[in-house]
């Protein structure tokens, strides 16, 4: 069975374990390839799903304020950058406001100049007492000692940047954070410079934090990255930075893992939270909604003293620029032309809940390798047996299954789970079965065209090609019906005629012949000299089969009877036919050898039926069949003919001729048929002398050659008496 399958399927199953094989080495290289295909294509999904399932993520009522150094603020305070005076006012409105954490997206690199300073250095003559005056001044106009002053015993987060150039701008901060164990990797330790905040401004504050972004490589910023390496410290992002002064912790945690000979970092604690991280630091970002989903304000509001201050207690707040031109709007699963600013406040609410966080486990691809291996040989040997409709709703209700359970573990378990191979290996071997289904039918029908369409009714046709499943070539054993048909007298009446007269009466003789059959649902099976073979009940299977071919055998002797006179008018000799069918077990199938083949039948109720077809001219009749065709020939009279063993045959077989209603309609034809059977039981009961009576009335009356086959009979019998075991059976020496 198995391998008779694999012959039936082998291309097909062959390509599907091919495609899933190539799917499952492009999801391997995935792992190791950020310019990944699958990867981009990975993304687009991940959009999709974040921003539909967005009305559903739990809402939180942390306190988060974004002030936004907007295009507003630009045009009342002027362009940025501004004095660090008025940032340092602007600090101040914030902290008296009760914002509890301030996080500046933003970095104070150079120093601001003191106007003393530079009166100092562009004048060229001045006074010792006006030196001495502007050098007592210079202290009050220090912007950045002003800055530095407001950031004293406030929780305030600077940002700084890390870059590729070897350049180092300003003061790097104190780290802390804390390794449980030296990390062999982290998110970004190929950093070779940084810009970070002057001195007196690093010195003063109370944490600092890298404002880097991680975008994918189609430039959509989906994680972040929580720590960065930098020579031999970690340092955390302002994000982080910002929960841990929320948090009140002194110091943050990472917790590494070994794999194979490296160590991995594995999660964060920021106090008594901790994050699952990536082995390279990152989590994804958990987006509360498209742009503005933060309450925003804009900075010169802030400055000018009109915000809300209900709004600002206890806030964390998060400064930074949405102005257009100032470099920090960035490409986002919920929006294009997004505010930097607001994905660190995003970054920021998933760490103080981290129940916010979807995580990518690092046996999520494992776990992807183990579908696709499973489900691509699953379907691989499965889906080249089923039918269009089948495969379809398959196909379908796999793909279904595989959204929804990665749609469930978006939501319920908060796991990120590549989706795109599973997809397309789903999408891919469905349809590769439809298009092999689609040219495997096409063939199919053409060979089933090919093999039946001159031996079965058209409508026998259609049906096996609309359902071309329900037709097996194979070899095999059911009842049937089988009918032979012969001209009598055919070799002397070939004798007289030329090759071209012999061809045009076959040829107008097996048309309307074949037509007969075909009306009633019989197949041909051959067509020998001026034999014809049909049978009933394959390749389709036949209700009423028996009475189907009787039928066909009446309307055989119709046309046979019309086309002898035409023949007659034509010039040609008129022709008769004698009918045999017997109904029983046949084999039937695609039988033959290399080089020839056939869909016949074969089998003793094969041979049986020529015997019958036979013995119509022993007794002088048109049609016979056996007794287990008039057994399902409910609607059918029949004239009980003898019981007889054939040639070949050891067991008896009742034989019996159809009878056209129309003739019983007859009263003296009803008359003659019931003393017919009489004249029978009277023979089998060997009462000679009744039944010699009752056949030589009707001989008398019809002239019937059976009648007269029975009165020579009993003549013999009389003299050679059979015995007191003998059951009526005549055995026939001849075919």
């Amino acid at each position: 069975m198995v391998l008779k399958y694999w012959r039936r399927h082998q291309w097909v199953v062959f390509c599907s374990l091919l495609f899933s094989t190539v799917l499952v080495l492009a999801q391997l290289s995935a792992v190791y390839s950020e310019q990944s295909l699958l990867k981009r294509l990975d993304g687009i999904l991940y959009d999709s799903r974040l921003t539909l399932t967005l009305p559903y993520r739990a809402a939180t009522d942390l306190p988060v304020v974004i002030v936004d150094i907007d295009e507003k603020s630009l045009q009342q305070v002027g362009r940025w950058p501004w004095s660090r005076q008025l940032v340092a006012q602007m600090l101040e409105q914030l902290t008296a406001a009760g914002a509890s954490v301030v996080a500046f997206d933003v970095i104070f690199s150079e120093p601001e100049r003191n106007p003393v300073q530079q009166v100092l250095q562009g004048a060229k003559q001045l006074s010792a007492e006006m030196t001495e005056e502007l050098q007592q001044l210079a202290p009050a106009l220090d912007a950045d000692q002003h800055f530095a002053n407001s950031l004293e015993n406030k929780d305030v987060v600077l940002g700084f940047l890390f870059q590729q150039e070897q350049l180092a701008v300003g003061q790097l901060p104190e780290s802390y954070v804390l390794m449980d164990s030296e990390a062999s990797q982290s998110s970004a330790s190929h950093f070779a410079g940084y810009v970070a905040n002057t001195a007196v401004l690093q010195q003063h504050s109370s944490g600092t934090g890298f404002i880097n972004s991680s975008p994918d490589p189609d430039g959509f910023i989906r994680q972040a990255a929580l720590l960065i390496r930098y020579q031999d410290k970690v340092y955390p992002s302002l994000a982080l930075e910002a929960a841990r002064l929320y948090a009140l912790a002194n110091e943050l945690t990472v917790e590494t893992a070994p794999l194979e000979q490296i160590n991995t970092i594995v999660g964060v604690t920021v106090g008594n939270t901790r994050i699952n991280t990536d082995l390279y630091g990152r989590v994804l970002i958990p987006y509360r909604g498209p742009a503005r989903s933060f309450p925003y304000i804009s900075a010169s509001d802030v400055l000018h003293g009109q915000v809300d201050k209900t709004l600002l207690k206890d806030a964390i707040v998060f400064v930074g620029t949405s102005a257009v031109g100032h470099a920090d709007l960035r490409s986002t699963p919920v929006g294009v032309q997004y505010p930097g600013v607001e994905v660190h406040a995003n970054v920021f609410e998933g760490l103080i809940y981290p129940e916010l966080i979807h995580s990518h486990p690092d046996w999520a691809e494992a776990l992807v390798f183990l579908f696709l291996v499973v489900l691509g040989l699953l379907m691989s040997l499965v889906f080249p047996s089923l039918g269009p409709v089948s495969l379809a709703l398959s196909g379908g209700g796999l793909l279904l299954l595989t959204l929804g359970g990665n749609l469930y573990c978006w939501q319920v378990l908060k796991l990120d789970l590549p989706l795109t191979s599973s997809l397309l290996l789903i999408l891919g071997l469905t349809l590769l079965n439809l298009i092999y289904g689609f040219f495997g039918a096409s063939q199919q029908k053409a060979r089933i065209k090919s093999i039946f369409d001159q031996y079965v009714p058209p409508a026998h046709i259609d049906e096996m090609l609309n359902h071309p499943e329900s037709v097996s070539l194979d070899g095999k054993r059911k009842e049937m019906s089988v009918l032979f048909s012969d001209i009598r007298g055919f070799t002397s009446l070939s004798e007289k005629l030329s090759a071209t007269e012999l061809k045009t009466l076959l040829n107008r003789y097996f048309s309307p012949i074949t037509k007969t059959i075909f009306e009633h649902h019989g197949t041909i099976d051959k067509y020998v000299g001026d034999m014809v073979m049909a049978f009933w009940n394959a390749p389709l299977d036949v209700k009423d089969h028996a009475e189907l071919a009787v039928k066909a055998g009446f309307s055989m002797l119709k046309v046979t009877d019309e086309l002898s006179k035409s023949f007659v008018l034509d010039g040609l000799p008129a022709i008769d036919i004698g009918v045999g069918i017997n109904t029983g077990e046949m084999n039937v199938g695609d039988m033959g050898s290399e080089y020839r083949r056939a869909y016949t039948v074969l089998g003793d109720a094969v041979n049986l039926g020529s015997r019958l077809e036979s013995l119509t001219k022993y007794y002088g009749v048109r049609f016979l069949v056996s007794q287990s065709t008039v057994q399902q020939c409910q609607n059918i009279i029949f004239r009980s003919v003898d019981k007889v063993k054939v040639k070949g045959k050891t067991e008896a077989v009742a034989i019996y001729e159809p009878v056209d209603a129309s003739l019983v309609l007859n009263p003296d034809f009803a008359a003659a048929l019931q003393q017919h059977e009489q004249a029978l039981l009277l023979y089998s009961e060997q009462n000679w002398a009744d039944a010699e009576v009752l056949w030589a009335s009707l001989h008398q009356r019809y002239s019937d050659k059976l009648y007269s086959l029975y009165l020579e009979r009993l003549a013999h019998y009389r003299q050679h008496p059979p015995g007191a075991d003998w059951d009526g059976v005549y055995t026939h020496a001849e075919k």
